[in-house]
């Protein structure tokens, strides 16, 4: 080989992106280029005094000498991945190409660092297992609502029919009401981790909300942690759920409190940022635009790599037997997806966790008081109720008779129709369920605004699902309600819609759910 060619591979040697070496059949680096340098910031004579499987991942090690074995053996090429480690202490995932020279005993390789691609493969996977689980959540959420609705309803008609039994009595049925609700916050609780459920949004300050959580855990935690609150000033507002947002800044808290037994520092700090193209590029989940990053940072124990990829996932925890549910990671994922937001976690064993949640600021709103007005009973109208489930219709029917409404009762939507056709003009209102058999909620509202295109229709079901609720907006429904609803939410859902000058109006079912 002329000199001049050797020059133009050592120049290609030298200046390659790639990591380049020649490694021996001893286990050591004979050479290697500056790449290496770059992507490990280990020196040359670093890499070469130690064997390469010093530099692997302690899991990597095994499969790493196996592949090597199969170069000494004789294999042509090979292919494999394994995790390098870097001079500061992380670890990049190297893509390998290697082939050997077995008359002089050398191994000759290419690596590409693909930590970027294997950390958006982990987001991409991530996102797979909770839809995936996520629909199986929902498969059953709507059933269990629907028995939860009935009970919830006549918990709260009997504690205000028989106001004068026994105090007893009137604590076991104030009790029945407090754990049909307590079920019905669970059931939103498991299905939060997807985005097929979404809470009441408002446009609030999130500054408010750090001061409350501050107060509790300097009331509740222990005095060995110090905690530290960074809120910048001239925050931009956001539209989000307060309750559902103080339940993520509690989870990651309570988590970061755990984390450090023998105390700690806890931060929280709450800033502006602006995400641009390429930062979005390097996020499966962000989108250019304006946001609010809240970050809850601790000094404990940190969290092993080999776990990091599964903490979000509903029911994973490293929390003793009877210290932890599982559920606190993948709800606060759910709620900050569900509010178009997403979350970043950076950790390492030994130096602590740092938890950055992103949500999408409002820019330029001028917030308008809403003054609080009581509902009103009905005045006698009409009302149709068309649910499949006889119990919900019952426990309906009797709810608004006893608030001075006079009720029908249909089980399915040919039978809403058929109703509605005969009575339309002294029906005032029709309440329908979305998902029933033969003919679902869709295809009668529908049918029934072909009827009549003025008809007050309000929606209601067991799952609450941003595609369901999206449709019933599309279709023009008044209100949306979220099976199971309270007495009160119902009669305010139907002074709103009969009675707007009366009432107080609050936005289509109070939920976000369309995305534009």
């Amino acid at each position: 080989m002329t000199n001049d060619k050797l020059s133009e591979l050592e120049l290609f040697f030298q200046l390659s992106l790639d990591l380049l070496c020649v490694a021996g059949l001893d286990g050591y680096f004979k050479r290697v280029n500056p790449a290496f340098e770059r992507t490990l910031g280990y020196s040359p004579e670093e890499l070469l005094s130690q064997p390469f499987i010093a530099f692997v991942h302690p899991d990597d090690k095994a499969s790493t000498l196996a592949e090597v074995e199969k170069l000494a053996t004789g294999s042509p090429t090979i292919y494999f991945e394994n995790r390098y480690c870097c001079k500061n202490g992380e670890y990049k995932w190297l893509d390998w190409t290697a082939f050997p020279l077995l008359e002089k005993g050398l191994l000759y390789a290419i690596a590409r660092d693909v930590t970027e691609k294997k950390h958006l493969e982990s987001q991409l996977l991530r996102t797979q297992r909770l839809e995936s689980i996520g629909t199986l959540a929902s498969g059953i959420s709507h059933d269990l609502n629907n028995i939860l609705t009935p009970i919830l309803a006549i918990a709260q008609l009997l504690y205000l029919k028989f106001p004068d039994t026994d105090v007893r009595t009137q604590r076991m049925l104030k009790i029945l009401e407090d754990n049909a609700k307590r079920g019905a916050e669970l059931i939103k609780q498991i299905l939060s981790f997807t985005r097929g459920i979404e809470g009441k949004h408002t446009i609030l300050s999130i500054q408010h909300l750090i001061r409350e959580i501050e107060q509790i855990i300097r009331e509740t935690f222990p005095k060995s942690i110090d905690i530290l609150t960074d809120v910048s000033p001239d925050l931009w507002l956001v539209s989000a759920d307060a309750t559902q947002l103080h339940q993520v800044l509690m989870n990651l808290c309570v988590n970061a409190r755990d984390a450090m037994p023998d105390g700690g520092k806890l931060t929280i700090s709450v800033r502006n940022f602006v995400i641009d193209k390429n930062y979005a590029e390097m996020n499966l989940d962000a989108k250019v635009g304006s946001y609010i990053v809240v970050e809850v940072t601790d000094t404990g124990r940190g969290i092993p790599a080999e776990e990091l990829d599964k903490i979000f996932d509903p029911f994973f925890t490293t929390k003793a037997r009877g210290k932890g549910t599982g559920l606190g990671l993948s709800t606060v994922i759910g709620i900050v997806k569900s509010h178009g937001g997403f979350i970043d976690v950076n950790s390492k064993v030994g130096k602590g966790s740092e938890f950055k949640f992103y949500l999408p600021a409002v820019i330029g709103y001028e917030h308008k008081q809403l003054e609080n007005e009581e509902f009103h009973q009905g005045e006698g109208e009409l009302i149709l109720v068309a649910d499949d489930e006889s119990a919900i219709r019952d426990i309906i029917k009797t709810s608004l008779e006893t608030y001075n409404y006079q009720v029908i009762t249909a089980s399915d939507g040919i039978d809403a129709i058929a109703l509605y056709a005969e009575h339309q003009n002294e029906i005032k209102l029709v309440l329908v369920d979305m998902m029933m058999p033969m003919m679902d909620g869709t295809i009668t509202i529908k049918t029934l605004q072909k009827i009549n295109n003025q008809v007050n229709i309000i929606a209601m079901s067991g799952l609450a699902s941003s595609k369901l609720v999206c449709a019933a907006n599309e279709a023009g429904v008044k209100k949306f309600l979220s099976k199971p609803f309270t007495t009160n939410e119902l009669l305010q859902a139907l002074c709103t819609v009969l009675h707007p000058d009366h009432c107080q109006d609050f936005p289509l079912n109070n939920y976000n759910v369309c995305d534009n």
